[in-house]
């Protein structure tokens, strides 16, 4: 620990002596109010010299030899150091860091099950532009919220800000980043941090995710650390698993840390190997958001999880083998079915059959069949529906009428459900046409607002 002694400069010309373990937060304190009461009455005051001590007894003592000089000597010591010492006012360099949303096209909630995952990286973004700081303090200001935030690196296991108060549930996304990369020995620095996205908040377009890798890759490049991309999102599902309190899986994170512009991405979130998968040509990716918002903390999404653990308890009586659903074939899923109460049930198999869809909708991508990958599309929303009990009125209700409009191949909810988005698979020459009726169908059945959109996939998260 490095104990530093100063002296700022005040209004009037007089000089003011102390030590601190921060010469530029303590300057800032004494500016506002909360310094010396010679400097509260002499405000504003301007860092001009500072000098390292080894220890608090030596920068105390430093002090008081300082303060026994006259202000001409103290001039002399300024002027003669002033080539280490001065503070520059020049603007530390900043960066921008560019996160994208997500997309799971199909393999819906089996990430946690060591599952196939079909996520896009999509061009909806948090935008982050980052100011290094020479303390140990992060300063959020999230402007679509209108909020601030500032806490201490050195206090992110009380999950308090600099006033001791909880931290607010946006900023404990960041805050966990940090928690984890200091958990896994990697020094981080302050930062103030201006963000912004086109994300709508739970909406299942993984806006948490995105802010998560944003934190993550922007503290990347500050230190200049070489993590790959999978262990930075390895890191930020920590950061939400432990530090957030949300037992998600892997693929939102990934998704947004290593999307493939044009292309899904398929990762088996057992071994985590991934590729990417071209698109079908010729078809569009349409988002249509119900506008009904769900938090994940406080939906069923854990209690889901739970279900599928249960599963696979019961299941290890007649398949020892088993590590996960992952390794239950449908066929020995409904052989064992009396093991299982019915809701569980019910969960595994929607986890099983997924599973199924999505090996089975590789070969239709590859074949180019995009007919084919829409209708197993709708079949994963009808599963999401009836087996796992995750869809909404809205959501079943933007289905429906997709499948009636031209152009439309397939449909499905997307993300964790109990709100949020569908996602729809629709030819080129459809898109226009298809986002006005079905915005028009909505509003006519619920009364809501659907806001919809054409988007395209994208690269994951980068430093501009």
């Amino acid at each position: 620990m490095t104990y530093y002694c100063y002296i700022v400069e005040c209004a009037d010309g007089s000089f003011y002596t102390g030590w601190t373990l921060d010469p530029v937060r303590r300057e800032q304190q004494h500016n506002a109010g909360r310094g010396a009461k010679y400097t509260r009455l002499h405000r504003p005051v301007r860092l001009v010299y500072i000098e390292e001590a080894n220890d608090r007894s030596s920068a105390m003592k430093r002090e008081a030899a300082i303060k026994r000089l006259d202000h001409v000597r103290k001039l002399r010591l300024i002027e003669k150091a002033e080539v280490k010492t001065r503070i520059t006012t020049e603007p530390a360099p900043s960066l921008t860091v560019v996160s994208p949303a997500r997309v799971n096209l199909l393999g819906e909630h089996v990430d946690y099950n060591d599952g196939l995952v079909l996520p896009a990286a999509i061009n909806r973004y948090v935008t982050l532009k980052a100011t290094p700081t020479e303390d140990r303090t992060v300063t959020l200001h999230a402007l679509d919220m209108k909020a601030s935030c500032s806490f201490s690196l050195d206090s992110l296991v009380q999950k308090t800000d600099l006033e001791g108060n909880e931290l607010p549930a946006w900023a404990q996304y960041p805050a966990g980043v940090a928690w984890v990369f200091q958990n896994h020995g990697l020094e981080i620095r302050g930062v103030k941090v201006e963000y912004s996205s086109s994300i709508p908040i739970g909406s299942g377009l993984s806006s948490s995710a995105a802010v998560e890798v944003g934190f993550a890759v922007m503290w990347q490049a500050l230190a200049g650390w070489k993590l790959d991309r999978m262990t930075l999102a390895q890191f930020c599902q920590e950061a939400e698993n432990r530090y957030v309190g949300v037992n998600c899986g892997l693929m939102d994170q990934f998704a947004c840390a290593n999307g493939v512009k044009d292309h899904a991405v398929l990762l088996d979130t057992r071994n985590l190997e991934f590729s990417p998968v071209p698109l079908p040509t010729g078809t569009s990716i349409v988002i249509a958001d119900s506008g009904i918002r769900r938090s994940l903390s406080d939906s069923s999404y854990n209690e889901r999880r739970s279900d599928c653990e249960a599963a696979v308890r019961l299941l290890k009586s007649s398949y020892p083998g088993i590590r996960t659903l992952r390794d239950v074939t449908p066929n020995q899923l409904e052989t064992a079915k009396d093991l299982l109460p019915a809701v569980v049930y019910k969960r595994a198999r929607h986890v099983v059959t997924e599973v199924a869809r999505v090996q089975d909708a590789l070969v239709r991508l590859q074949n180019q069949d995009a007919q084919g990958f829409g209708a197993l599309m709708l079949e994963t929303h009808y599963s999401l529906r009836d087996d796992y009990e995750v869809s909404t009125p809205e959501l079943d209700a933007l289905v429906e009428i997709a499948m009636e409009l031209p152009g439309c191949m397939g449909a499905r909810l997307t993300g964790a459900g109990f709100g949020g988005c569908t996602v729809n698979l629709v030819r080129e020459q459809n898109v226009s046409a298809f986002i006005r009726k079905l915005k028009k169908v909505y509003f006519d059945q619920t009364g809501k607002q659907a806001k919809v959109f054409a988007c395209h996939a994208t690269q994951g998260a980068i430093v501009e």
